[in-house]
């Protein structure tokens, strides 16, 4: 790839994170970029991610090969609108944000589908801002690729092949697709998370029982509650078709748990129970088109100060190479358990027996 310049509209979590991986990959590549606040511009300036130490006007993004817009859906049409007159022939424009819609839309209104490939890293965390993004945020995450039907194919290839290269896994898809996708798995949890807070909080007593044994799988379910305001007032304006199916969907599906706890149906209820869980333990299992296999396996956690580097060093002194490695958020397990990825089957395998060989209790789902 012949990059020389890429500009960077915000720089919070997602786009610094970007921002912070490019550099590392590309050093001879020039970024740029522009904020809501000088700070965030300063910072980013002294960390050596981008080349300006102020806020820059738009006039100074006319010469980049690429534009990354990472402010809120809505704000990034804004932008559009601006840019539109002031990049060269060659400049593709990308986003980052988790609605496609709308952008798409707008792009296509504004005659602007030749340079615009939608994108959206699924990746993040609650933590906001510059200061919270990390180089390795992207890796092994995925990351949606929405191209406009009048997007260059040469430039979809190009932007696949940079995302591989920070460490993440392209997906290209059709954006409407996208978006009933992320309501799915992402838009409707969040507003489900949002809404148990709510409740424990309007039902708490004086004593604020609740809140003060709260934990586990409420705090574990809940976590995401604790991500930008703004961001997600955005998402359900932006994705307000696909969301408001869903909520449909999901209260009907409440109101059928419901009568069944109402009938005492004692069937119902296990098989309620039973289904969730037994699509929730497949997730980690091959499925059919085009996502890769996860080699996984789950390893009791001991008590104790290193647990994590003696693992690690286990693996590499037999030269298995992990791929991905955290501690689960939640208590299925008996006691805190780590979960280990590999790249493939053979790696799996041949940890799987160190670890037992060496006293571990291993799962796999």
């Amino acid at each position: 790839m012949q990059l020389h310049k890429i500009g960077f509209i915000g720089l919070g979590l997602i786009g610094g994170s970007i921002a912070k991986t490019i550099k590392k990959i590309y050093p001879s590549v020039t970024l740029i970029a522009t904020a809501g606040h000088s700070e965030t511009i300063e910072e980013a300036y002294h960390s050596g991610v981008i080349s300006n130490d102020t806020l820059l006007p738009l006039t100074d993004f006319a010469d980049c090969d690429y534009i990354f817009l990472c402010t809120p859906v809505q704000k990034n049409i804004e932008y559009l609108k601006e840019l539109k007159p002031l990049i060269q022939s060659s400049c593709m424009i990308t986003d980052v944000g988790s609605v496609k819609s709308d952008i798409h839309e707008a792009v296509i209104s504004l005659d602007m589908e030749e340079h615009f490939i939608g994108g959206h890293p699924m990746c993040g965390s609650e933590k906001t801002g510059f200061s919270n993004a990390s180089d390795l945020l992207l890796e092994n995450a995925y990351y949606v690729i929405t191209p406009s039907e009048k997007a260059p194919v040469e430039k979809v290839e190009e932007l696949e092949a940079m995302v591989r290269s920070m460490g993440a896994i392209p997906l290209v898809m059709d954006y409407s697709k996208h978006d009933f996708a992320t309501a799915s798995i992402s838009h409707l949890p969040h507003i489900v998370a949002s809404s148990l807070v709510h409740l424990v909080k309007h039902l708490d007593d004086e004593e604020e029982t609740m809140r003060t044994i709260a934990a586990g799988g409420f705090k574990d379910i809940t976590r995401i509650a604790s991500s930008s305001p703004v961001m997600w007032q955005q998402i359900c304006l932006s994705n307000k078709t696909q969301i408001l199916k869903l909520l449909d969907t999901y209260m009907s599906s409440m109101e059928h748990i419901r009568k069944s706890i109402s009938a005492s149906d004692e069937q119902q209820i296990f098989s309620f129970f039973e289904e969730a869980k037994d699509y929730r333990d497949s997730i980690n299992t091959p499925i059919h088109g085009p996502l890769n296999k996860s080699y996984v396996i789950y390893c009791d956690l001991r008590d104790e100060t290193g647990a994590i580097a003696t693992i690690a060093t286990i693996m590499a002194s037999h030269n298995i190479s992990i791929k991905n490695i955290g501690i689960l958020h939640n208590r299925e397990f008996e006691e805190g358990a780590l979960q280990i990825e590999f790249y493939d089957e053979s790696s799996l395998e041949n940890a799987r027996k160190l670890l037992k060989d060496n006293h571990y209790q291993i799962y796999q789902r």
